[in-house]
């Protein structure tokens, strides 16, 4: 029963703060502006690194969804620092984690995440100048935008051919910004749910099952933080999902400087993206990101676990603190609005079951009357 208990306060607390990170996640979505990136990322110098950084920091997508945009950037002629620095900003942090991390580690946890995240990513960024120079990455063909735009009538021999300009309406205000809303409340949702229900389910037990402070002694420096990149690189998880296991593990007694290092190695390495970085830039580039997001994360947990101290930060103290500050009846509204879209595919299939039965029996009748 206390299990239970500790499970859905931890709900309660996390579930305001998961709604409005998705809803500013959808909002980004919606009108943050997408064109002239390739422009921005295209040169090896750090302004083009530190604009993949800031440009992939606030972007509400996830390991997994983050490989698509790479590779569309670094196809569209961005160059492999750039691309890099994007790769690893993008799932390491994001307004929506930002958003969580606030409400379940505290403020502290909150401005020092994403602030940990963009020096990781513009680290690893600069990591791939140790490359030797490349030839320009050729942008797409006019051909395809001539197929994909509307912009033409048809294509010949990979020409545009001659038509009338057409007027094309694009989505209006409340289209636009439905469309991102339902890409955040229900993508971006279906993909971090599973980790989100582990996550809180290992924070639950332990605030029920270890006792406080049990690892403390074995939970800073430099040894906490190489188990924490060990257990973070093969874990295929994002910032919002790798946000209540941090908690789980600051509850134990893992310092804020461990857990920062998960929070930074779990999202930015798992076998997907190191095997898209190897196929599109080289094993050399895969080497050298591996070792950038491992070193970078380790002088931020350093650097975390140092300033905490110095300005005498109990991050514990914090979590504590800020589960009380939300008011009980939001938290509870947003639980069961949470609740209702995690069920939602499973009464999905439940609704269409009928039908796949009807059409099974249809299907058998006609079998045996013929």
């Amino acid at each position: 029963m206390l299990f239970l208990a500790n499970l859905v306060e931890l709900i309660l607390d996390a579930a305001p703060w998961l709604v409005l990170g998705m809803v500013v996640a959808g909002l980004v979505k919606a009108w943050a502006p997408q064109k002239g990136m390739a422009r921005l990322l295209g040169g090896r110098g750090l302004g083009s690194i530190v604009n993949g950084a800031l440009i992939g920091a606030p972007l509400p997508i996830c390991s997994c969804g983050v490989l698509p945009a790479a590779i569309g950037l670094r196809r569209s002629g961005a160059s492999r620092e750039a691309t890099t620095s994007f790769l690893v900003a993008t799932p390491e942090t994001g307004v929506d984690s930002v958003a969580l991390s606030f409400g379940m580690l505290g403020p502290f946890m909150a401005i020092a995440r994403p602030i940990a995240a963009v020096f990781s990513a513009i680290a690893t960024g600069l990591m791939m100048r140790f490359l030797p120079n490349e030839e320009a990455v050729p942008a797409e063909p006019a051909a395809e935008t001539c197929a994909t735009t509307g912009c033409c009538s048809a294509c010949d021999d990979g020409e545009p051919a001659e038509a009338e300009p057409i007027n094309v309406k694009g989505p209006s205000f409340v289209q636009r910004t439905a469309a991102g809303l339902r890409y955040a409340l229900v993508d971006i949702f279906d993909d971090i749910v599973g980790w989100m229900v582990i996550g809180l389910v290992l924070a639950a037990a332990a605030m029920t099952w270890i006792p406080p402070q049990a690892l403390s002694s074995y939970g800073s420096g430099i040894p906490a933080m190489l188990v924490m990149v060990v257990i973070g690189i093969p874990m295929y998880i994002c910032a919002t999902a790798s946000t209540p296991v941090a908690a789980s593990l600051l509850m134990v007694g893992v310092s804020p400087g461990a857990a920062m290092v998960f929070m930074l190695a779990g999202p930015a390495t798992n076998i997907a993206t190191l095997g898209v970085v190897r196929k599109e830039m080289g094993s050399r580039a895969m080497t050298l990101y591996l070792g950038g997001v491992i070193a970078s994360a380790l002088v931020a947990g350093l650097v975390t676990d140092f300033v905490a101290r110095a300005m005498n930060i109990d991050v514990a103290v914090e979590i504590a603190r800020d589960g009380e500050v939300m008011p009980e009846w939001l938290a509870i509204v947003s639980a069961v609005i949470l609740v209702a879209m995690a069920l939602r595919p499973l009464l999905l299939r439940l609704k269409r079951y009928p039908a796949r039965i009807r059409d099974h029996a249809a299907e058998k009748t006609e079998h045996v009357s013929g």
